[in-house]
C-alpha cells in the first residue's frame, strides 16, 4: 500500500468507526481527522489547531481536545506524554508507518525514528511475557544534538 493509500485508508476507517459509535460527521471532527491522516509523527493539540488555522479551517481548542479524546477512545490515535506536560497524538498504523520517538527534554523536539533489530527484539521479548502484547510504543529522553552543544560543560 503506498502513503497515499495508507492515508485514505486510516482517515476513512477513523470517519466510520466514529460514526459507528454515535459521533456526527462534522467538519471539525473531519478537518481533524485529515489533518492527522497525513502526518508523518505525533502533533499536540496546539499544533493541530494551528495547523488548521494556516489552512484557514479553524477549529477551536476545546474541539480539537474533545476529537482527540474520541479518536483515542477509539483507538485511532496513539497518544504520546513527551514529558513536561506535553501530550502529542499520532495515528495508529500498522506496517510502515509504524515507528518510535526520541524527545529532546531541552527544546521538545521530537524525533521518529525505525530500527528493525529493536522491532525484531520486542517480537523476541513479547513471546517470553505473560501478556498478549497488541501494541507497543518506544520513547527514547535525552539531548538533541543542537541542545547538547549548547549544554555548558
Amino acid at each position: 500500500m503506498d502513503a497515499m493509500s495508507e492515508v485514505e485508508d486510516w482517515v476513512t476507517r477513523a470517519g466510520e468507526r466514529l460514526v459507528a459509535a454515535g459521533y456526527r460527521r462534522g467538519g471539525a471532527r473531519r478537518a481533524v481527522i485529515g489533518l492527522l491522516g497525513e502526518q508523518r509523527c505525533a502533533l499536540s493539540a496546539v499544533e493541530i489547531g494551528e495547523a488548521l488555522e494556516r489552512v484557514d479551517r479553524a477549529v477551536s481548542r476545546a474541539s480539537v481536545y474533545r476529537i482527540l479524546e474520541e479518536l483515542e477512545a477509539a483507538d485511532l490515535v496513539m497518544r504520546i506524554e513527551v514529558g513536561h506536560g506535553v501530550v502529542r497524538y499520532e495515528p495508529i498504523r500498522h506496517g510502515r508507518g509504524h515507528h518510535h520517538h526520541m524527545v529532546c527534554d531541552r527544546c521538545g523536539r521530537l524525533y521518529p525514528f525505525v530500527d528493525e533489530r529493536l522491532e525484531r527484539e520486542l517480537r523476541r521479548v513479547s513471546e517470553d511475557v505473560a501478556l498478549k502484547v497488541a501494541e507497543h510504543e518506544v520513547i527514547l529522553h535525552g539531548a538533541c544534538e543542537s541542545c547538547a552543544d549548547d549544554a555548558p560543560d
